[in-house]
């Protein structure tokens, strides 16, 4: 089974369609919605997990971008601004997928982004405000 965590785009002539739908009834997808803000009329925003077999997962994508749907992995917008983090590990307790975990030889916070769900509990949890997930959602209606 193959697996992408993905953050899909809608610009808003078409938040109206049944894309996910499609994806599952045509090409024999799974998805995991973890996180929309999709209302009709306005750009949409979701964060999904979409697996499947490979050639199927990746055609899925074609379809989404024929659409009009703009398509990114997760890890290209979450990042963590190591200038400000202070290595508290204050995230690592709240991380559900593990994308933040302390090593416990150099006592040092890790970030794997492709790990991440973008669920932006670090976000809230974090004391310096570290973590930074770049979802535009001033485009989108909260």
């Amino acid at each position: 089974m193959y697996k992408k965590m993905l953050v899909l785009r809608f610009p808003a002539e078409i938040t109206d369609k049944p894309l996910i739908c499609t994806l599952s009834r045509r090409l024999d997808l799974c998805f995991n919605i973890l996180k929309a803000k999709i209302l009709p009329g306005r750009e949409g925003l979701m964060v999904l997990e979409l697996s499947g077999h490979k050639n199927q997962v990746n055609e899925g994508l074609r379809y989404l971008k024929a659409q009009g749907v703009r398509v990114k992995p997760v890890e290209q917008e979450i990042r963590r601004n190591n200038d400000i983090c202070i290595q508290c590990g204050v995230c690592t307790g709240i991380c559900p997928t593990h994308a933040l975990h302390m090593n416990r030889e150099t006592m040092e916070v890790i970030f794997d982004p492709n790990r991440c769900s973008g669920c932006e509990l670090c976000m809230a949890i974090c004391p310096v405000r570290a973590m930074e997930i770049q979802f535009s959602t001033d485009k989108v209606l909260v």
